[in-house]
């Protein structure tokens, strides 16, 4: 899902449950992933369709500030 899909769902009163991972592919990066009911999840996603990846776990957390998510759970 891209950025501007999360800010407009959480807009409109979607929520759902975040997830910060360590990337598999690089276990020095994490990754964001949206749990919804049924289980149905997302990755956050770039404009290309590709998992975003953060260096700097509190980079990422400022960011999905700015997306208007309120918590998450970090697994490490």
């Amino acid at each position: 899902m891209q950025r501007e899909e999360v800010k407009s769902k959480q807009a409109a009163g979607v929520f759902f449950d975040t997830h910060v991972i360590v990337n598999p592919s690089n276990t020095q990066e994490w990754i964001v992933l949206f749990k919804k009911g049924a289980g149905t999840s997302f990755f956050l996603v770039d404009g290309q369709e590709q998992v975003e990846s953060f260096a700097d776990l509190n980079m990422l957390i400022e960011e999905l500030r700015q997306l208007g998510i309120k918590g998450a759970e970090i697994h490490f």
